[in-house]
């Protein structure tokens, strides 16, 4: 189905019918992927692409679509990642935001025939980030990198340890720590560089006690 005929399809069609009485109607048009039949064990992030300048929208009409049918236990979370970015205008301080990926909604998921079928015919909507229909979940590295879900990390460390960096730019550095940020979770330390010590900040994954 192209995304013209969808959107039409969208916009005729009573999307406050039952679940399970959609997830039928995909199923005969060959539009859920094959294997969604069943619950999947575990909520995944996953990618979708919106029209342009839809992202908000798209945002607003799902959460309403999933409140409506009752379905928070397999749409956990849609967000539209933005970041503020200061700007000077006319010697004046400006707090702007933007959207990080423009054409871009990120949604906390439980993949089923129900949950695949309500995200998709979302107005604005056309499709999952994957192979073909079928949605690919983001890895746990990628959510992490994203920012969208952090894990907080409780490290054994504190000012006057000894680290070795395992990741990052900074890999295979040994330093002594400096400072230690829990909030931020990352810390600060002296790094023999250039042939003298330089201070860096890593974060707490990034680091073993040695």
């Amino acid at each position: 189905m192209s995304d013209e005929k969808l959107t039409e399809k969208l916009e005729s069609e009573d999307l406050a019918e039952e679940s399970q009485a959609s997830a039928s109607l995909a199923a005969e048009r060959n539009e859920v992927p094959p294997g969604f039949w069943r619950r999947s064990k575990e909520p995944k992030w996953y990618v979708i692409h919106t029209y342009s300048g839809h992202e908000n929208k798209v945002k607003v009409n799902l959460e309403k679509l999933v409140e409506n049918r009752g379905m928070q236990d397999l749409v956990l979370q849609v967000i539209v990642p933005t970041e503020d970015r200061v700007e000077f205008k006319d010697n004046q301080r400006v707090v702007k935001t933007r959207k990080i990926f423009p054409g871009y909604v990120i949604v906390k998921m439980i993949v089923t025939n129900e949950s695949w079928y309500l995200v998709r015919n979302t107005q604005g909507v056309t499709g999952f980030v994957g192979q073909g229909s079928e949605p690919i979940p983001l890895t746990d590295e990628e959510v992490r990198r994203l920012g969208i879900e952090k894990t907080v990390i409780v490290l054994d460390i504190v000012e006057g340890d000894s680290v070795k960096i395992i990741s990052g730019p900074f890999k295979g550095f040994t330093g002594v720590v400096e400072e230690v940020n829990p909030d931020r979770q990352t810390l600060k330390t002296r790094v023999d560089m250039f042939g003298r010590a330089t201070p860096v900040e890593v974060e707490f994954d990034q680091v073993d006690k040695i």
